[in-house]
């Protein structure tokens, strides 16, 4: 996920790749990935925390202990932004020592396109400024919603799976296409395109989307014979049921 956030930062400008830095177990390819970016490789983390005002946290959580422990001494006045997974702040005021600036954020895939997600923990104890930078930063990569602590995962299963649910729905909805004799390629171009559109205008103009559903549906229509017949196949509580799968595993 790091890669893919570099990678969106540097599509859109925001930073240059001299100006980003990077530490990695597997150094061959730490210098692999780092090269054809423009970015500093650095065989150490306690170099990497030293040349940088903002530090990204993205090693698995079960690292994360061992990781911190390597750098820990050298983190005040630094902004320190975590994206592992189900760690947030009462984590970070355990493992870091006292009074270190800290945010937990949970991005998504799409970051690296530069249309992701950025959920952001509201508890947090970045400075003023430190906040406004590293908002400044992510928001070229990521749409950023602010949320509550214990709204975080449920957050994270919405932004963090939904492109594998959505993905799952272009290629079905090409398959369909393909059948009647579309071209692949063409069908899941209009079908990620569609997709594209359809959020947008829910964005751009909030509204409920079954509103957006109506208004495409016409009386005697095409579209509302599709609508019925995923409602017979049950396309909703699928959806929802998928949800609860997630979350009663996070549970276990």
């Amino acid at each position: 996920m790091a890669q893919a956030m570099a990678d969106g930062m540097l599509a859109s400008g925001i930073v240059k790749g001299e100006q980003l830095y990077a530490c990695a177990r597997q150094w061959d390819k730490l210098c692999r990935n780092t090269e054809i970016r423009g970015m500093h490789a650095c065989k150490h983390a306690i170099d990497m925390v030293r040349q940088c005002d903002i530090i990204l946290l993205a090693v698995k959580p079960a690292q994360m202990s061992e990781a911190i422990s390597t750098v820990k001494e050298h983190l005040q006045g630094k902004a320190v932004v975590s994206i592992a997974a189900g760690m947030f702040f009462e984590t970070y005021e355990q493992l870091l020592p006292p009074h270190t600036h800290h945010l937990s954020i949970i991005p998504n895939m799409p970051v690296s396109v530069c249309e992701g997600v950025i959920l952001w923990e509201q508890r947090n104890s970045l400075q003023a400024e430190e906040a406004a930078a590293v908002e400044q930063l992510f928001s070229a990569i990521a749409f950023i919603e602010k949320l509550e602590s214990d709204q975080m995962t449920i957050g994270a299963t919405v932004a963090g799976c939904g492109p594998a649910f959505a993905a799952m729905f272009i290629e079905a909805l090409g398959d369909g296409a393909v059948a009647y004799g579309l071209g692949r390629e063409a069908a899941y171009r209009l079908c990620a395109q569609m997709m594209t559109g359809t959020a947008k205008q829910l964005l751009v103009h909030p509204q409920h989307p079954g509103q957006l559903k109506d208004r495409v549906s016409s009386p005697k229509g095409t579209t509302i014979q599709g609508v019925a017949e995923l409602e017979r196949l049950g396309f909703r509580n699928a959806l929802i049921s998928a949800i609860e799968r997630i979350e009663q595993f996070r549970l276990k």
